[in-house]
């Protein structure tokens, strides 16, 4: 048996519900609010089915977050996620979690909302947008040079110690959750002024696809029904998931928490509720202001509607109608604001998991060792190293959609485990116990299974890419830890 993953003891506890929800709340709100409607109009057509799959969404978030809740209360560790799998399952499931995290997850995450920090921001300064290196088809523009300074500087001022990144999540947070409900009230209040809501509802159901053919460039429009829908259903809700997720960065700064056992279940609970009731009010804020339906070559914004809205920012869109001209500015900075804190939670949390596999052997050594500051900075700047070459790459769109579709797996494997634990660990202490069950637990893992089947058969081959880099993890533990084979169980003690 492996030895056991103990508390390091260094890492003080800090950080109170406040801090520790800001960074639930703040890790799920990037810029995927702002853009992933325009998305799922077109591939779904119908009001009434994308506000669905936003609630759908909203509810998968908290069941998850809730069941979570159990798991951060018996292990209230720094890792989170990690100690969890590797407490139900074994080291290797734990390692190509771990691994996953590190090459696609948390990295690809980082370097996507870094860049859609930095095409904001060259809304402001157009210079931007010049590139700065050609190399063949290798392109590097003065945007990504700001991604990568960004991931760099935002890394910087984590690894001066967790009080100075708290406080730059509690500041970002609550400017952008200020800023969206400020959206929705001025939304509403402009929206149900005109009939623009009411004629969105009149064919709510009648679901269609939406797509533009590459050769010709004509928008062509099906009509969706049955296996059809239900197929276009679980493809586009991909989307909304990346939205809300994040959710779980908490839990791997358990370590730094005060009293973790009741503060993380409560700080998940309460972060993807706030967050999910606001994802909701803004689509229908955006339906109040939009038809759904436009013509692509419209004039007006409101013309192009939300399928068709420019660059595909409805939230710029939906600010212009309320703002005039001035909105996709006052959009550009908010979504700047949002993405900064988002960059923030993410880098934060991240480098915590990483400790927690140093600690465990199966991570670079001095990822398990802290600064004067009491940080892992190692872990902090490894983990913004590789995300800065994400940011060079070109293929961080892919890499959203690889990123959400292996963060299903293992919440699927997560939820799973306290079934596990539950059979095996019968008279373990739960300051917690999941809500609802073995009901919502369950429910959650049959509704997340058929989407990752419905992604795998839409989305085969990015889907399938993502499956391929989990697996990926098997031969590299055996390459990192040789004698893993022989560690039948993997438990931990609490």
């Amino acid at each position: 048996m492996s030895e056991p993953l103990k508390e390091p003891g260094e890492l003080k506890r800090t950080l109170g519900l406040l801090d520790a929800t800001s960074i639930v709340a703040g890790s799920m709100i990037g810029s995927g609010i702002f853009v992933v409607s325009t998305f799922m109009a077109r591939d779904i057509g119908a009001p009434g089915y994308l506000l669905l799959l936003w609630v759908i969404t909203g509810l998968l978030t908290i069941s998850a977050a809730l069941s979570y809740g159990e798991l951060a209360g018996m292990m209230p560790n720094a890792g989170g996620q990690y100690i969890y799998i590797r407490r139900a399952y074994n080291p290797l499931l734990a390692f190509m979690y771990g691994w996953t995290v590190f090459t696609v997850i948390q990295t690809g995450v980082i370097a996507a909302v870094a860049v859609v920090f930095a095409n904001y921001t060259a809304v402001f300064f157009p210079e931007l947008n010049i590139i700065v290196l050609k190399l063949g088809s290798f392109e590097v523009s003065m945007k990504q040079v700001l991604s990568i300074v960004s991931i760099l500087g935002l890394s910087y001022v984590n690894s001066q110690g967790v009080r100075t990144g708290k406080t730059i999540q509690l500041i970002f947070t609550s400017a952008k959750l200020f800023a969206l409900f400020a959206l929705i009230v001025l939304g509403f209040a402009i929206g149900l002024k005109t009939n623009t809501l009411s004629d969105n509802f009149h064919h709510m159901w009648d679901a269609s696809k939406t797509w533009k053919d590459p050769p010709t460039g004509i928008w062509n429009t099906k009509t969706l029904s049955g296996i059809a829908l239900l197929g276009m259903l679980g493809s586009t809700i991909i989307n909304s998931l990346f939205s809300s997720d994040a959710w779980n960065n908490v839990t791997f700064i358990a370590s730094e928490i005060k009293n973790p056992k009741k503060n993380i279940p409560r700080s998940l609970f309460l972060g993807t509720t706030i967050v999910t009731v606001v994802y909701i009010l803004a689509n229908i804020a955006y339906m109040a202001l939009l038809p759904l339906h436009g013509d692509p070559a419209a004039a007006s914004i409101t013309g192009q509607g939300i399928q068709y809205a420019a660059n595909d920012r409805v939230g710029a869109a939906a600010a212009s109608v309320i703002f005039g001209n001035t909105g996709s500015y006052l959009m550009a900075g908010l979504i700047m604001i949002s993405t900064f804190g988002c960059m923030n939670g993410i880098i934060l949390a991240g480098a915590r998991l990483f400790y927690a596999m140093s600690k465990d052997g199966l991570f670079f050594k001095k990822a398990g060792e802290l600064n004067k500051k009491e940080v892992p900075s190692f872990a902090l700047w490894i983990q913004s190293g590789w995300a800065c070459v994400l940011c060079l790459s070109g293929t961080y769109s892919d890499l959203l959609t690889y990123a959400t579709f292996a963060s299903l797996l293992f919440y699927i494997l997560t939820i799973a485990g306290i079934f596990i634990l539950r059979k095996k660990e019968p008279d373990t202490e739960r300051p917690y116990k999941a809500f609802g069950y073995p009901f919502v637990p369950a429910i959650y893992l049959i509704v997340a299974t058929a989407i990752c089947v419905d992604l795998l058969i839409y989305q085969t081959v990015n889907c399938g890419f993502g499956l391929l880099i989990v697996l990926l993890g098997i031969p590299v533990y055996f390459f990192a830890k040789p004698g893993a084979a022989k560690e039948p169980d993997g438990l931990i003690e609490n």
